[in-house]
């Protein structure tokens, strides 16, 4: 599928024109940079979230996930506990699913356990996918690279879960680390990486 119009008649990555919600973060946050280690945090969260789910559940959510998880701060979350975890299993404004709660729990203590010098951001940059060319259609975007495998590996070597080549990928695509907007996208020129 290549780029369709979207309701102002702008042409958009095709996935981003079935909803209101996906139209506006496609526009306004997919494929843009996002830094520092708490934003970061929530994203690669949220990934997790959404393995095996439409990406729409986890983005109608996110605020709901933001309260339930103490707005993704990751001191806060690292010392979530039993009591917060069955919390969390009660709280349907969120995706109850004991695997991802405890995954996010322990992410949060492998980001505060990373070594001296290490952060979150400097894992994803060494392992930014090189520049390539706009894809044309969404056939040509793949779910996984090289690179999104090694930061898989990386990642999980650090201790964080859930965080297999394909949700690593999405992060990278969600985050700015690869630009993977269809070439004739209007969004395409507008954010940042390659």
């Amino acid at each position: 599928m290549s780029a369709v119009s979207g309701s102002d008649g702008r042409l958009r990555c095709g996935w981003a024109v079935t909803s209101a919600d996906y139209e506006a973060y496609h526009d306004q946050e997919w494929g843009r940079p996002v830094t520092g280690e708490a934003a970061l945090f929530e994203r690669i969260s949220l990934e997790a979230f959404q393995s095996g789910l439409s990406w729409i559940t986890i983005l109608r959510k996110r605020e709901a996930f933001r309260s339930a998880f103490a707005g993704f701060d990751p001191r806060s979350v690292a010392a979530f506990n039993d009591d917060d975890v069955v919390r969390l299993l009660g709280d349907a404004a969120i995706v109850r699913n004991r695997a991802k709660i405890l995954a996010t729990i322990a992410n949060a203590r492998a980001l505060l356990s990373l070594p001296p010098g290490t952060t979150l951001e400097g894992i994803l940059e060494a392992h930014r996918p090189a520049p390539r060319d706009p894809p044309e259609s969404l056939a040509d975007v793949p779910a996984v690279v090289p690179e999104s495998t090694a930061l898989a590996k990386d990642l999980r070597s650090h201790g964080f879960r859930f965080v297999g080549p394909t949700t690593a990928y999405a992060m990278q695509q969600a985050t700015g680390y690869v630009n993977d907007h269809l070439a004739s996208c209007w969004v395409r020129a507008r954010t940042l990486s390659g």
